[in-house]
C-alpha cells in the first residue's frame, strides 16, 4: 500500500542536447523570429548606405530656375515699350515690331543657355559616375 513516489530526476539544460522550444498558451503571440527590421548585425553583410540625390536635386532647381528666367524675358516684351511711347501708326508698329524681335532673340538666347548647362551637367553626371562606380 504505502508505495513511495520517486522524485523525477531533473532535465539537463545541456546546450548539446536539442531542445524544442516550449508552446506559448493559447491567446498569445508567437514571439518574432529573425531580426528587428532596424538593427545591424555583425555576422551579416553590412548594408548599402542609403543614396542621396544631390544631383538630382541641383538640377532640378537649375532647371526652375531657367524656366522661371524664359518666362519672365518672355513676359517682358509684352505691353507698348516706355520707347515708343508718343508714336502713330507704321512707327508704333515697327517700334512694337523691333521690340518682339529684340524679345525673341533674348529668350532664345536663353534657352540656348539652358541647352548648354544641361548638356555640361550631363556630361559632369555622367563622369562623376563613371568616376565612382564599383569595380
Amino acid at each position: 500500500m504505502g508505495r513511495k513516489h520517486r522524485a523525477q530526476e531533473p532535465q539537463s539544460w545541456d546546450p548539446r542536447e536539442p531542445q524544442t522550444p516550449p508552446r506559448p498558451p493559447d491567446g498569445w503571440a508567437a514571439p518574432p523570429q529573425g531580426h528587428p527590421a532596424g538593427s545591424q548585425h555583425q555576422d551579416g553583410p553590412p548594408r548599402p548606405k542609403k543614396r542621396h540625390r544631390v544631383f538630382l536635386w541641383i538640377f532640378l532647381a537649375i532647371q526652375i530656375l531657367f524656366l522661371i528666367w524664359v518666362i519672365t524675358g518672355a513676359a517682358s516684351g509684352s505691353g507698348t515699350p516706355e520707347d515708343c511711347r508718343g508714336l502713330t501708326g507704321d512707327n508704333l508698329k515697327l517700334c512694337e515690331d523691333a521690340d518682339d524681335v529684340g524679345t525673341t532673340i533674348g529668350v532664345g538666347l536663353i534657352i540656348g543657355l539652358w541647352a548648354a548647362v544641361d548638356v555640361i551637367l550631363g556630361f559632369t553626371y555622367v563622369v562623376y559616375r563613371l568616376a565612382t562606380r564599383r569595380a
